[in-house]
């Protein structure tokens, strides 16, 4: 872990403006970063075309070309970061489609999201686009599960830590977890209803 004191002081000057301490701050968290960057790519097909660096560098270009957004802390920053990743992997897996003008999807298997997190979703594969558009919808019925799922599925965070991300009681993410997965659930299954 990083000195959480010290990656919110630099994104504290990164938002007053000093151009070096948005770097600052990424270097302090880079292998947190990758962490969640391998997590995120675990999920991928093999032979996937993007590589960890690549996701974390692009999660850079998109997170330092933001316009001077204020990042909270630490735990916010990575939260952010996590989503930026997500995009980038859905945006990828959308091109990829194109190309192959109507070719199937990219499967994503829920079942075994990180095993040693435990994170399981559904018994279904589901492309990674289904599951964002899925995850877009209920961020419009109930922002904060959206946001535990991205935490813990997306940023592969253990409870504890989607907890102190997103400064929610423990009982409360385990809450939410348990209620977006099965929204989830039923709203990739309801075609087949």
């Amino acid at each position: 872990m990083t000195d959480a004191g010290a990656v919110t002081e630099w994104l504290r000057r990164a938002a007053e403006g000093d151009t070096a301490a948005f770097d600052a701050a990424f270097a302090l968290v880079y292998d947190e970063l990758r962490v969640l960057a391998r997590s995120q790519l675990r999920r991928e097909m093999i032979g996937h075309t993007l590589e960890t660096g690549a996701l974390v560098h692009e999660a850079y270009l998109r997170l330092s070309n933001g316009g001077g957004s204020a990042f909270e802390d630490r735990s916010h920053f990575l939260g952010i970061a996590s989503t930026a990743m997500r995009r980038i992997l859905v945006e990828h897996a959308r091109r990829t489609t194109a190309a192959k003008r109507g070719g199937a999807e990219t499967p994503l298997s829920l079942d075994v999201a990180d095993l040693n997190r435990a994170v399981v979703l559904d018994d279904k594969d589901t492309s990674l686009v289904e599951l964002d558009e899925a995850l877009t919808e209920l961020a419009t019925l109930d922002p904060r599960q959206a946001k535990v799922v991205e935490c813990r599925f997306f940023g592969g965070l253990t409870e504890d830590e989607t907890a102190a991300v997103l400064g929610i009681g423990l009982r409360t993410v385990k809450r939410d977890w348990a209620k977006a997965r099965s929204w989830l659930y039923r709203h990739l299954h309801s075609s087949e209803l």
